[in-house]
């Protein structure tokens, strides 16, 4: 799966975090990506090919 992921870009992830929430917000991207849990704050780092597997959806920042 090749998707144009950018910083402050939510995902929705297949599977939820333990606290109920199943959508991250990426902070940092490159060959890892740091995703924060938008539920508790939680943050993660995941590598590109495990970070691709897990994602369900995309959803892009609001450009206001």
């Amino acid at each position: 799966m090749k998707t144009d992921i950018q910083l402050n870009d939510i995902v929705e992830l297949k599977k939820a975090h333990p606290c109920g929430q199943n959508k991250w917000r990426i902070l940092r991207t490159g060959a890892d990506f740091r995703l924060e849990c938008l539920g508790c704050g939680h943050k993660i780092m995941l590598d590109r090919s495990d970070l691709f597997k897990k994602i369900k959806k995309v959803l892009k920042e609001d450009k206001d």
